[in-house]
Order: C-alpha cells, then sequence, then structure tokens
C-alpha cells in the first residue's frame, strides 16, 4: 500500500479517534477498500460503536476510497502481514490431494468446534454472508455430512442439477453459492457411514462441484475431530480454521482439542469466537451470562491465538436462521448483524495474500 494512502487514512482518523482509548494498530488497503483495526479497551468496545462508525464515515471520504471497515480489538499483536496485493512468501504447507480441489476458489476456511451445539453452522452461515457484504465472492460448503443444516438455515432445499461436463452447480441462497450434503439425502433419515465414505464425500463436494472464481470458501464442519476434520485437514489448501465455542468450561476443552488438531496438521488458526457470550433482556436491556462469560478470550490469550470478537445469544438470530433468512442477510442494520461484520473482517485480515500451495499426497 502506498505510504501517502497510509498517512491519508492516519490523518483522517485524528479528528475522530481519542488516542487515550483506542489506538491505530494495523491498517490494510487495495482496491479502493480499507481495513483498519483499533486496539482498545474490551470492556469499552460497545460505548465505542459511534467512534467506529465515524472512522468509518472519515476514512470513506478519501478520494479513491469506495469503501471502508474499521474493527475494534483488544489484541495487543499485529494481524499476520497481508494485503490485496502485491507477494507474500506462504509459511503454511499442507498434504493434499494431487487432484485438483476448487482450483479457482482463492482462500477456504474451515469453521470448527469441539463440540455440538455451540452455534458453529449459525456463525458460519453469517461469516459467510457478511464476507458477501463486503463484496467478496463467497461459497458455504456444509461437510456436516451427519448432521447438515445449511440447507434449511440458508433456504434452499432443491436439488442441485448438473452442468454439461458433469459438475455438480452450487446452489445460489442469499447472493453466495452454497452447496451440502443435505441437497442429496433424506432429511430425516440419520447418515450412517464409517470414514473411507466420509472423506470420499467430502473430497466430491469440493472436487465436482463447480464452485467457479470464489474470494472465500466458508466449510461448515462437523463438531469433533473425526473423519471429516482430518479429510478436510490433510487434503484441503486450507487458508485457515476458525473455532467456535461458547464459554463454558466443557464446551471450550474440546475446542482446544480441535484447534491442537490443526495445529498438528500445519493448518493455521486464524482465531477464536466466543459464540452465545451473553443474554441482552429485550425488555431492560440486562446482561446475563447464561453459558459463563469470556473463557474464550482467556483461552485464546493463554493459547496464543486470535480471539475474533463475542456473539450473543439472541432470539432473533435464531429466529432468523430457522427461517432460512439469517440475520446478516435479513436485517443487515441489527447490531448483531455488526458484530458478524466485524469478525469477518478480522477474519479477511488475517488470510495470506496468496492460497496455500499445493502438495503431492504424502
Amino acid at each position: 500500500m502506498p505510504t501517502s494512502l497510509k498517512d491519508q487514512v492516519l490523518e483522517s482518523l485524528k479528528g475522530v479517534i481519542d488516542p487515550k482509548i483506542a489506538a491505530v494498530q494495523d491498517i490494510r488497503a487495495g482496491e479502493g477498500e480499507v481495513y483498519v483495526t483499533l486496539d482498545v479497551d474490551p470492556a469499552a468496545g460497545a460505548a465505542l460503536e459511534p467512534m467506529r462508525q465515524a472512522a468509518e464515515g472519515a476514512i470513506e471520504k478519501i478520494s479513491g476510497i469506495k469503501s471502508a471497515r474499521v474493527v475494534l480489538t483488544a489484541e495487543k499483536k499485529a494481524p499476520p502481514a497481508m494485503g490485496v496485493k502485491g507477494p507474500q512468501k506462504n509459511q503454511f504447507s499442507h498434504k493434499i490431494s494431487s487432484l485438483p480441489v476448487a482450483p479457482d476458489v482463492k482462500h477456504m476456511i474451515a469453521v470448527a468446534s469441539g463440540k455440538g451445539g455451540v452455534g458453529k453452522s449459525t456463525v458460519s452461515a453469517n461469516l459467510a454472508l457478511a464476507l458477501s457484504r463486503m463484496g467478496k465472492s463467497v461459497g458455504l460448503l456444509d461437510a456436516d455430512i451427519y448432521g447438515s443444516s445449511q440447507p434449511r438455515m440458508m433456504g434452499v432445499l432443491e436439488k442441485p442439477a448438473t452442468d454439461d461436463k458433469g459438475m455438480i452447480l452450487p446452489l445460489d441462497a442469499h447472493g453466495i453459492k452454497v452447496m451440502s450434503m443435505g441437497f442429496f439425502v433424506d432429511a430425516e433419515a440419520p447418515v450412517i457411514w464409517r470414514g473411507p465414505m466420509v472423506h470420499s464425500a467430502i473430497q466430491q463436494l469440493l472436487r465436482d462441484v463447480a464452485w467457479g472464481n470464489l474470494d472465500v470458501l466458508i466449510i461448515d464442519l462437523p463438531p469433533g475431530t473425526g473423519d471429516a476434520q482430518l479429510s478436510l485437514a490433510q487434503y484441503v489448501p486450507l487458508s485457515g480454521a476458525v473455532i467456535v465455542s461458547t464459554p463454558q468450561d466443557v464446551a471450550l476443552s474440546e475446542a482446544k482439542k480441535g484447534l491442537r488438531m490443526f495445529e498438528k496438521t500445519n493448518v493455521p488458526v486464524l482465531g477464536m469466537i466466543e459464540n452465545m457470550s451473553y443474554h441482552e433482556c429485550t425488555a431492560c436491556g440486562h446482561r446475563e451470562h447464561v453459558f459463563s462469560h469470556g473463557g474464550v478470550r482467556e483461552a485464546a490469550e493463554k493459547i496464543g491465538v486470535d480471539f475474533l470478537g463475542e456473539i450473543p445469544l439472541l432470539k432473533a438470530i435464531r429466529e432468523r436462521a430457522d427461517a432460512g433468512a439469517p440475520i446478516v442477510a435479513s436485517d443487515h442494520k441489527h447490531p448483531a448483524s455488526e458484530i458478524f461484520m466485524n469478525i469477518a473482517a478480522r477474519i479477511w485480515m488475517r488470510l495470506p495474500v496468496e492460497r496455500p500451495q499445493k502438495a503431492v499426497k504424502a
């Protein structure tokens, strides 16, 4: 990024940011888009929302800037260096199949959890939609072979067609491409498969689907550290993984296992998300920590990975997902949508410039 543009961004922020409570941690820009990270006190996050919005408005006044995204973080270390343009050495290695896997997808991100019931699929859907709202071309792969929920969540239940080359055509939902094993099996019938069948199904959903040119493919994994997770980690050129957990101890202990699995398979962990972080009463605004609070942030700090944000336990998030219209798609002005947008921006900023290089299967 030219130094002059960075100076312009810094100058534009002087009038809206109080240096006593917020510091510019990182600036990334390219093709008319600017992403800025502000380091703030995590306890003051909600109160600083007007300042964050003012910062975005100030940046967008710069000539040539089409959009700006400012995110708040309490991290003390900068994210991995990346940019929209320019060379960067790839520091990640993966063992994957020598056969092409979604060759025109720039980044594949696995969204995982240590246990079920933590809202991983809801988070996956809304993150995919948030990245789409940021102007990225996005796909969503439901790799939860045993419990596919994305068809209902994204409001698409028909069977996909194939093109003249026999490639499966993903369905369109709210502007993103969606594929799921749930499109091919009885919704009420259990999927009873052994490891090799799971591995084969995941490979087919990636290799035999006409994903086309995508900036990001979000892969919604099943919970745990079984065959599906290992298939993705070992055979797919993942740009990174995101771990979702509730703050309660039992969920955190399982989430840490998933994180260690990605580390052992050389997949970079982009960060952790605390879902169902708190419940806010719709009548009085009182916050209640149903599943405790802050456990994921604390775990991330101890492990040494980034904390991406916390998502509240809200009726609206659940209702919109059940209706096939996730909240980011159906109500982009809702505060929860803004939370997902901020987390999506943090994830985008942590991606390497180029897709990780493919390796020959060991």
